[in-house]
């Protein structure tokens, strides 16, 4: 990309800007003249995404040989497009998926896409820390028991807590039954590269999985990563999926940055790991040291089918009696800090790569800063514990409800109606309701209680009153 840019070769092809002479003023003087000269098109000498022979073949082929996958592909529309394509890859309309219920809502948008029947089974639920964890090898042995006819067996690990399932014993479990194990790595893309960190899902032996590199590593934001392992998964229809789902004019720029990603960690990951990690771990010393607030840590998982991506910090505030919202907010407006994620009790700190010990610092002093500041007037009620609603009764595959004549109701006389959209709290994006299930009393007041504390509700539409889309009658 670079030699092609310093050729200062004469373009008459897109993008229309032509090497930056057709942008903004404003936004070439802020950014650089230089990002544009590689904003690029499929050309000879950048090979072509859609078919790659070249450069990116080469790209790929190092990217698998990087993570100990036997084929990587270069995703420029997330890890969502990811999903879908192990979706689509493994099911056809009508086969059945075990799905953890735990699923970020882009393996529900491919359920729909495919036609395929989900299987719900629950992850665990600890009312100590307020949050979903993981799977536990006997669910997961339990609903393969049931759901014989399953295809595949789709997980979430880690999820946004950094909490990850005991892989290798649930990837033995389903192999044993002739099962495809697909997995959303969307927050491991480091795993595999320091041994301090928990198991990565290729080296548990998964068939596929996608993994946010732009989300903890060096790519930029939408790069993504999808990697096939194994001889059970149809090679040419992941490529013929691919082909399906990306767009024939991707980003070069997100294309580099996968490759410089890989570079990364191939040549000084297990370096650069360990200093985000020494400064994950010191950190949470010393926010234990805070009163009023607590960050668990590998000794609260120990002994309980699940293991703790350690540079993930969920700093739990209950104690100070402000919901994680609020300490978020706090921390943006009065300190300039901006936390990954907050849920009702929690705000959660992603540790990278790219962050720095004054980070860490800064971090540390403003929570003792909101901490010392005392619980809230004792007039205002105490946080109410609430358990995710999950596992309604459903009464039509995903894709039936969402395509069926619908209709918008206020979430109060929604009660018995079946749904016909996702509704997720984002972040994390792990559906409270999904087309073909039964609205209860129980999703409507948690989706009430949480915006009501500040959540963001994700398939609501916000009208004078909040409505969902449910099947007509």
């Amino acid at each position: 990309m670079v030699n092609l840019a310093e050729s200062r070769k004469v373009s008459f092809h897109t993008p229309g800007h032509k090497s930056g002479k057709g942008i903004s003023t404003r936004f070439r003087k802020f950014v650089g003249p230089k990002i544009f000269t590689i904003d690029l098109t499929t050309l000879d000498e950048v090979d072509c995404l859609q078919r790659p022979v070249g450069v990116i073949k080469e790209a790929q082929e190092l990217a698998a040989e990087a993570y100990g996958a036997d084929h990587s592909f270069f995703l420029i529309n997330g890890t969502t497009g990811g999903n879908h394509a192990m979706i689509l890859s493994t099911a056809s309309p009508g086969d059945e998926i075990l799905i953890a219920r735990n699923a970020h809502k882009s393996i529900l948008t491919g359920i729909i896409l495919s036609g395929a029947i989900p299987r719900f089974f629950l992850p665990t639920f600890d009312h100590e820390l307020g949050m979903l964890l993981n799977v536990t090898v006997e669910e997961v042995g339990r609903t393969i028991a049931q759901h014989t006819k399953a295809k595949a067996l789709s997980l979430t690990s880690p999820n946004y807590y950094g909490v990850t399932a005991d892989l290798r014993a649930i990837v033995s479990m389903a192999k044993r039954r002739g099962i495809l194990v697909l997995m959303d790595e969307a927050h491991g893309p480091h795993l595999h590269f320091h041994p301090r960190l928990p198991v990565s899902a290729l080296d548990a032996g998964v068939d596929l999985c996608v993994q946010s590199t732009h989300k903890i590593l060096g790519g930029m934001t939408q790069s993504s990563m999808l990697h096939l392992k194994g001889s059970d998964i149809d090679h040419p229809r992941v490529v013929k999926q691919l082909l399906l789902l990306q767009s024939t004019s991707p980003s070069y720029i997100l294309m580099a940055s996968l490759d410089l990603a890989r570079m990364q960690m191939a040549t000084e990951g297990e370096k650069l790991l360990s200093k985000a990690i020494d400064l994950a771990n010191d950190a949470r010393d010393r926010i234990n040291r805070i009163p009023g607030l607590s960050c668990f840590g590998e000794a609260d998982l120990r002994g309980r089918d699940f293991f703790l991506d350690v540079t993930k910090l969920t700093v739990c505030v209950k104690e100070l009696g402000l919901s994680g919202f609020e300490v978020s907010a706090i921390l943006n407006a009065e300190f300039g800090i901006q936390v990954e994620m907050a849920d009702l009790f929690n705000i959660l700190v992603i540790v990278s790569i790219g962050d720095r010990r004054d980070d860490l610092d800064r971090l540390v002093a403003a929570l003792d800063s909101v901490a010392g500041r005392g619980a809230r007037p004792q007039s205002r009620q105490a946080i109410p514990f609430l358990l995710p609603p999950l596992g309604q009764q459903f009464h039509l595959p995903p894709r039936d409800a969402f395509f069926a004549p619908s209709e918008h109701l206020p979430l109060a006389k929604a009660e018995g109606r079946i749904s016909a959209d996702i509704i997720t709290i984002y972040p994390p994006g792990v559906p409270v309701l999904v087309p073909g299930e039964e609205v209860g009393s129980s999703a409507i007041d948690y989706l009430r209680s949480l915006a009501s504390y500040g959540a963001r509700i994700d398939g609501v539409l916000e009208l004078d009153e909040p409505q969902i889309r449910v099947v007509r009658d």
